[in-house]
C-alpha cells in the first residue's frame, strides 16, 4: 500500500527502531573486533599477518556484495531481503563466536560481510520512504547516529567485553539484537512489490573484482611494503583494469547495466558520492589513528582511552539532533560548510598535540570534531537523495554506502602508510643530531649518557617517541588541509527543493 497524507505509513516508530537495531548491529561489527585481535591471535594460534584476515575478509565480502542490494530488492522485495540479511548476519555472528580455528572464523566473517552488506543501505532507503519530506532531515539524523556508533563505541565495547568476558562475546552480543530486529521487521515493515530485473553479470563481475582487489591492495599494502611486493602490484593493476572495464561497459552497454545510468543524471547524487568518499576518509582515518596514539604514544590504558574519546561521540549525537531540525530551514550547503569548518578546526587543534600534554586538548578537539561530522553527515545524506526519484533509492543508497566505505579504506591505508614513513624519516633526521659534537646533548639527564649502551638505548627510545609524534602531527595536518579545501566544492551541490508536505512514496 502506498502512503498518502491521509493514509500514512503505520507503525513508523516501530519500523524505525527495528531497522536501526539491525543497522547498529552491523555498524558495531566494523570495528568491535579490532581490539580483540591479539586475544584471537593467541586463541586461534595465528600469526600477526594471518589474524588480520578476520578484518579484511569482512570488508572484502561486504564491499563485493553491497552493490547487489538494489537488484536483490527488485527481484525479491525489500522486506524479504532485510529479513534474510538479519538472519544471515546473526547466524554468522554465532559461528564467529564458536569458531575454533582461523579458517572457521575467516569463513564466518565472510558470511557476516555478505549478509551484513545490505543492512545499512536498506535502513537508509526505508527511512527515506516512510517519512514525509519535512521529516527526512530528522530521519537521516537517526540513521547517521546509528552508523556512527560503530567507529565511536565499537573499540570501547569490544575492549570491555574482551576484558570482562571473552573475545567471543564481541560476536555473541549480536544474537539478542538480531532476534529483536528480526521480530520487529517481520511484524511491522510492509513489503515493497518486487519488480523483476535482469542482472548485468559482466558489470557485476568486473565491479566486484575491482572492489575486491582494491580492498586487498589497501589492506595488505602496508604489510607487504606496497609496490615492492608482486602481490600488491598485481592487485593494483587488476583493480584498475577491472574498474576500467566496468566503466566502459556501463557507458556502452545496450539495455540494463549493473549501475543504473539514471543515477548519474542526478547532479546532487553524483556530487554526494564525492563528499561521502571524503567524509569516509576523515571519519575513519582519525578513528584509526587515535587509539594507537593514545595507548602507544601517550601510554593511556584502554579504559581511559575510551573515556577521553567518548566526547567525540557525544558531539556527533548533539549535532545530529540539532541539524535534524535545521536541515529544512537552512541551506544544507551552509550547514555542511559549518561542519567541515569545525572538523578542520579540530584537526588544527590536533596538530598542537605534544607527548607531555594532559587530556584536555584531546577531549576538546574530539568533541568539536564530533560536532563537525554530525553537521556534515546528515545534510549530506539529505541533499544527496533530495532530488533522486523514489524508484531509484534502492539502487542509490548502496552506492552511497559503498563510496563511504571505500573512502574509509583509502583514508586508513594512506594515514597508516604516511605514519610509518613519516616516523622513519623523522627518526633519521633526529638521530643525525645525536653526535658527541652536539653541545645540546650535554643537557640530557644521566640516564641518557651516550657513553653507555643503556644510555644509548634510552635516548633512542626517546628519539623514536618524538619521531612518532612528528608523524602523527603530519597526518593531522594533511587531513586538516583536505577538509579545508573541500569546503568551496560544496557549491557543486544544488539546493534541495522545499518540502512538498507529503510523504515520499515507497518504491514498487
Amino acid at each position: 500500500m502506498t502512503p498518502t497524507p491521509q493514509n500514512p505509513v503505520p507503525h513508523r516508530g516501530m519500523i524505525t527502531v527495528s531497522i536501526m537495531l539491525a543497522t547498529i548491529m552491523q555498524a558495531l561489527d566494523t570495528t568491535i573486533a579490532n581490539v580483540a585481535l591479539p586475544h584471537m591471535q593467541g586463541s586461534l594460534q595465528a600469526s600477526q599477518d594471518q589474524i588480520t584476515w578476520v578484518l579484511t575478509s569482512y570488508i572484502v565480502a561486504a564491499a563485493i556484495t553491497l552493490p547487489l542490494t538494489g537488484w536483490f530488492c527488485g527481484r525479491w522485495g525489500r522486506r524479504r531481503v532485510f529479513l534474510v540479511s538479519v538472519v544471515g548476519f546473526t547466524v554468522a555472528s554465532a559461528l564467529c563466536g564458536i569458531a575454533g580455528s582461523l579458517v572457521e572464523i575467516v569463513g564466518a566473517r565472510l558470511l557476516q560481510g555478505v549478509f551484513g552488506a545490505a543492512l545499512v543501505p536498506l535502513s537508509q532507503a526505508v527511512l527515506l520512504d516512510i517519512n514525509p519530506r519535512e521529516k527526512v532531515g530528522q530521519a537521516m539524523a537517526i540513521w547517521g547516529a546509528g552508523i556512527m556508533i560503530g567507529p565511536i563505541l565499537g573499540p570501547l565495547l569490544g575492549g570491555w567485553l574482551t576484558d570482562q568476558l571473552d573475545w567471543r562475546w564481541v560476536f555473541f552480543i549480536n544474537l539478542p539484537v538480531g532476534i529483536v530486529a528480526f521480530w520487529g521487521i517481520a511484524r511491522y515493515l510492509p513489503e515493497s512489490r518486487p519488480k523483476a530485473e535482469k542482472l548485468d553479470v559482466f558489470g557485476f563481475a568486473t565491479l566486484s573484482l575491482g572492489i575486491g582487489l582494491l580492498q586487498l591492495f589497501l589492506d595488505r599494502g602496508e604489510q607487504l611494503d606496497w609496490f615492492d611486493s608482486w602481490e600488491i602490484r598485481l592487485e593494483a593493476v587488476g583493480a584498475v583494469v577491472a574498474l576500467a572495464f566496468f566503466a566502459v561497459h556501463t557507458w556502452t552497454v545496450q539495455g540494463v547495466s549493473f549501475l543504473n545510468r539514471d543515477l548519474l543524471k542526478d547532479r546532487n547524487f553524483v556530487t554526494g558520492q564525492f563528499f561521502a568518499f571524503v567524509v569516509g576518509i576523515i571519519l575513519f582515518a582519525t578513528t584509526s589513528l587515535l587509539p594507537n596514539f593514545l595507548q602507544g604514544l601517550m601510554g593511556y590504558p584502554v579504559v581511559y582511552t575510551g573515556a577521553v574519546t567518548a566526547p567525540r561521540g557525544v558531539g556527533t549525537m548533539i549535532a545530529m539532533i540539532v541539524v535534524g531540525r535545521l536541515v529544512h530551514r537552512i541551506d544544507v550547503r551552509a550547514i555542511m560548510a559549518a561542519g567541515f569548518g569545525l572538523t578542520a578546526f579540530s584537526l588544527w587543534q590536533m596538530t598542537r598535540f605534544t607527548p607531555d600534554m594532559d587530556s584536555t586538548l584531546i577531549v576538546t578537539s574530539g568533541f568539536i570534531q564530533g560536532l563537525g561530522i554530525g553537521f556534515t553527515f546528515v545534510p549530506l545524506s539529505t541533499a544527496t537523495f533530495a532530488t533522486l526519484p523514489a524508484q531509484l533509492r534502492n539502487q542509490g543508497t548502496p552506492i552511497f554506502s559503498l563510496l563511504r566505505n571505500i573512502g574509509s579504506s583509502v583514508g586508513i591505508s594512506v594515514v597508516q602508510t604516511l605514519l610509518t614513513e613519516g616516523s622513519g624519516r623523522a627518526h633519521a633526521n633526529l638521530a643525525a643530531l645525536v653526535s658527541p659534537g652536539n653541545q645540546g646533548l650535554l643537557a640530557l639527564p644521566p640516564v641518557m649518557d651516550l657513553g653507555t649502551q643503556t644510555g644509548l638505548a634510552v635516548l633512542n627510545a626517546e628519539v623514536t617517541r618524538q619521531a612518532t609524534m612528528v608523524a602523527y602531527l603530519d597526518d593531522f595536518w594533511i587531513m586538516m588541509v583536505l577538509t579545508a579545501v573541500t569546503i568551496p566544492l560544496l557549491l557543486l551541490i544544488r539546493r534541495p527543493p522545499k518540502a512538498a508536505g507529503g510523504p515520499a512514496e515507497i518504491p514498487h
